[in-house]
């Protein structure tokens, strides 16, 4: 009689749901582990600053083919295209310098930078500056221009955190919150627009706006600001009869399709035309004439006709990416520059391509903003990859990456690089020897940490002397005569500070 032997109990199956979630979890942790390395911003800087620049390169290269081609100059299918390598390369080594020259160095030139752009947006408007598409604010070299506006926000940014932090204790007073950062924004707005240049004079606002907020300006100064700003819009486009023609085009774009809103009806069919999956790369019709300056300010609509809805969700991730990125980078910095300038580049990049991406989908009037590192142009996309770049830099200056990079070495990409060690952030020591922290230095000062009222800073004076007048009786009494001397030296010392 043979025994046979229990099968084992194989265990239940868990349900297809609970293994889902468990992967999700498992991916969760892992990408938390990822993003609680020290270096882990720095690393995303570099990835979206890649990955950009790449798509920017393809789509140029499919935009610029039927543009380029002129028998009469001799240019062929990839001038366009050839030239934008050549400001991919320019704007690589730029990124690169703005990654390895020290923080410190950039601050100190900020205000040399800020007066050279304000030099060039005068010099313009003189017969040395050219006009282009009805805009006299470009520079020409040879077959290269130089819009002096796009340096002139990166200069702001620096120049107005440094001014900023340097009135931390002060400011919280109203004529030091807005002297000198205010009236400089203002005389570079009034030189933009003489050119004219509505584009240029909104991101430069942009800028003005995230330095006021990073540095703890009032709310209500804001809608003070955003209601001028408004009043000086609409009297612009009052004055101005082909602004007045593209803001009427703006709220009624289907009245004249053929004038100012043909740019717009042409992007809105463009992106109609990609649906879900898009026609392929180099299948879109925008390409031949049928939406002019796609290369340039309407690249985006190009994106949704040739790779559909998921190549625009992709370039919206990439921005929002930055966006998170840039905000991460700013709050965990202590250094109160580092930490207004990264938000105030984030702000103005991601400002920048909402504004593109919202006219072309017909959300804004059409404005002549172009997307960063993913349209055609030069100074453009060289100042651009410089802010990247000093993103990146910013991001080595967290203090868990000073202290990886100073203990274990500057890793792949820093010797591939050939980028320094950080240095560690010293607070400057205030006039009573007290360090201020690198948290309250990007804000203004705390109620309690203010000027006390002249009722309470007498009272704090008088009891000081109260008590010396006290000390001096006693030693009156004691018959010391040269300790009475001494006690009526400290009051009238008292004395004269508390009345002083």
């Amino acid at each position: 009689m043979t025994v046979t032997e229990p099968k084992p109990k194989t265990p239940p199956k868990r349900p297809r749901r609970e293994r889902k979630e468990s992967g999700f979890v498992a991916f969760r942790t892992a990408l938390t582990a990822w993003l609680s390395r020290p270096l882990a911003s720095f690393h995303l800087v570099l990835a979206l600053t890649g990955v950009l620049t790449v798509i920017g390169v393809v789509m140029v290269l499919s935009a610029s083919s039927v543009a380029s081609y002129d028998p009469k100059t001799g240019s062929g299918v990839y001038s366009l295209f050839t030239k934008h390598l050549v400001f991919v390369a320019i704007g690589s080594v730029v990124f690169w310098l703005g990654l390895r020259v020290k923080l410190e160095r950039i601050r100190a030139m900020s205000a040399t930078a800020t007066v050279i752009s304000l030099g060039l947006l005068v010099l313009v408007l003189t017969p040395l500056g050219s006009t282009v598409n009805g805009s006299q604010g470009w520079f020409r070299l040879g077959d290269f221009t130089f819009q002096p506006v796009e340096a002139a926000k990166v200069a702001l940014a620096f120049w107005g955190a440094h001014i900023l932090v340097i009135k931390y204790n002060v400011i919280h007073q109203w004529r030091h919150l807005l002297v000198p950062v205010v009236p400089i924004a203002l005389l570079m707005f009034a030189l933009v627009m003489l050119q004219p240049d509505l584009g240029g004079t909104v991101t430069l606002a942009v800028v003005l706006l995230a330095l006021l907020w990073f540095a703890g300006a009032p709310k209500r100064l804001f809608g003070v600001i955003l209601a001028g700003g408004l009043a000086g819009v609409l009297v612009l486009a009052l004055i101005a009869p082909y602004r007045l023609q593209r803001v009427m085009s703006f709220l009624s774009p289907d009245a004249d399709t053929s004038a100012e809103g043909f740019q717009a009806n042409q992007a809105k069919l463009a992106l109609a035309d990609g649906g879900f999956l898009g026609k392929g790369l180099g299948q879109g019709a925008s390409n031949w004439g049928y939406l002019p300056n796609v290369q340039n300010d309407f690249i985006f609509a190009l994106i949704g006709e040739e790779l559909g809805l998921i190549g625009c969700v992709v370039v919206l991730a990439l921005f929002a990416g930055v966006a998170i990125v840039g905000l991460r980078i700013a709050t965990r910095n202590i250094d109160p520059w580092i930490r207004i300038v990264s938000g105030t580049l984030t702000v103005f990049l991601v400002a920048q391509a909402g504004i593109n991406i919202g006219y072309v989908v017909g959300l804004l009037p059409v404005t002549g903003v172009t997307l960063p590192l993913i349209s055609y142009g030069g100074t453009s996309l060289v100042i651009t990859m410089l802010i990247m770049g000093v993103l990146a830099n910013a991001a080595r200056h967290e203090p868990e990456a000073v202290a990886a990079l100073r203990t274990q070495g500057p890793g792949k990409f820093g010797r591939l690089l050939r980028l320094p060690a950080p240095d560690p952030y010293r607070p400057p020591a205030t006039r009573k020897g007290a360090a201020r922290t690198g948290a309250k230095a990007a804000r203004p000062a705390p109620r309690a940490a203010r000027p006390a009222p002249a009722q309470e800073r007498r009272r704090s004076v008088r009891e000081p002397v109260r008590r010396s007048a006290a000390r001096t009786s006693t030693a009156t009494s004691r018959g010391g005569a040269a300790r009475t001397t001494a006690s009526r030296g400290t009051r009238s010392t008292a004395n004269r500070r508390g009345h002083w």
